[in-house]
């Protein structure tokens, strides 16, 4: 039998010993960086171009749970999610700040973990850590991400930039997040009521990923550049596809058309939303935490995403007073109404969503 490995309470290194401990494997990449971890600011040098910065919050039995969220994806995902807004604003991210919370429950190697899957983010996105704090907390843990993110002034994607006649974009597939969570949801009742049951989650891989390891659409920023494409306006997909479509519309002052029968939702997800008896349209509308881009631009950019795989035309834009509607697959016109998502599986009211 192997020796179980000593655990380390967090208390007895203190918070600067603490974060050298946690961010001594990180290795600055980017010029940028004149000064990272290590002192009370980061500096950050940008020539000719414009810095972007977002910051988002990830808290326990909120943002994630323990019972089924392992820490090398919650430390994977706290990333993904914070550049998703940099990219959202058609910009490359490439500083994060991290700030974490901790109660006495979670040990040090804990710690690590959760620090593994921020690392393993920030390799594969090209990404800095410069800095962060750390806290106590009574209960759980809390995370706060601030993601730093450069772009040409001229290149800036905003919401308030889609008009009339312009086509409405999303990239990837949707719904898959929201189902995932349901599926985890259930399994952890089933635990509860019953703890020698172990979870059936065979054949779910790929909505149980898109909920617990989400990545960022670096790619479709990409994409975009080599295509010469700049959107008219864009956003991120984290509160549901309805309510990304009125955060657009408000800030662009439009309307909005979306036909039901374009909107890419993939099999696994369409399946799993029937064994829930769940329409799959309303995991696409009102689901969250996908992370797909939803832009718009004008019609006359179609023919260079036409035969894009990962690009989905769902709809276009209208005057304000046509209001925001959907378009069944039967043909009947059906407003749209502004539902979001919390991350525990229920839909609410839209709410703005600011940096």
């Amino acid at each position: 039998m192997f020796e179980e490995k000593e655990k380390t309470s967090i208390e007895r290194l203190g918070e600067f010993k603490l974060i050298d401990h946690l961010t001594s494997s990180f290795e600055t990449k980017h010029k940028e960086t004149l000064l990272g971890v290590g002192d009370d600011a980061a500096i950050i040098k940008f020539n000719n171009a414009t810095q972007l910065v977002s910051t988002e919050i990830f808290i326990e039995n909120i943002h994630f749970d323990m019972m089924y969220s392992p820490l090398v994806h919650i430390g994977y995902k706290c990333i993904t999610a914070s550049i998703s807004d940099i990219y959202a604003m058609n910009a490359t991210p490439k500083q994060v700040l991290v700030s974490i919370a901790l109660s006495s429950k979670y040990t040090l190697q804990a710690a690590e973990e959760l620090y593994t899957g921020i690392r393993a983010a920030c390799e594969k996105y090209n990404i800095d850590l410069i800095g962060g704090d750390t806290s106590s907390s009574v209960t759980g843990m809390a995370i706060t991400v601030t993601s730093i993110g450069y772009a040409d002034e001229s290149k800036i994607v905003k919401r308030s930039g889609a008009k009339e006649g312009d086509l409405l974009c999303v990239s990837g597939d949707l719904g898959g997040a929201y189902m995932g969570l349901q599926l985890l949801e259930r399994e952890k009742q089933v635990f509860l009521e019953t703890k020698d049951m172990q979870p059936d989650l065979e054949g779910k891989d790929y909505v149980i990923g898109r909920q617990l390891r989400p990545e960022a659409r670096k790619d479709i920023i990409e994409l975009l550049e080599e295509l010469s494409i700049l959107p008219t306006s864009m956003i991120d997909v984290s509160d549901g596809l309805s309510s990304e479509i009125f955060h657009l519309c408000k800030n662009s002052n439009i309307g909005m058309k979306i036909y039901e029968d374009k909107l890419p939702i993939d099999q696994q997800t369409y399946d799993t939303a029937l064994e829930f008896n769940v329409p799959p349209t309303t995991t696409a509308m009102n689901g969250g935490e996908d992370y797909e881009l939803l832009f718009t631009l004008p019609q006359s950019q179609y023919d260079k995403i036409k035969n894009s795989l990962d690009i989905s035309v769902i709809g276009y834009c209208t005057a304000a007073h046509e209001g925001k509607e959907i378009i069944t697959k039967s043909g009947s016109v059906v407003p749209l109404e502004a539902q979001g998502w919390d991350t525990l599986g229920t839909t609410e009211e839209s709410s703005t969503e600011d940096n």
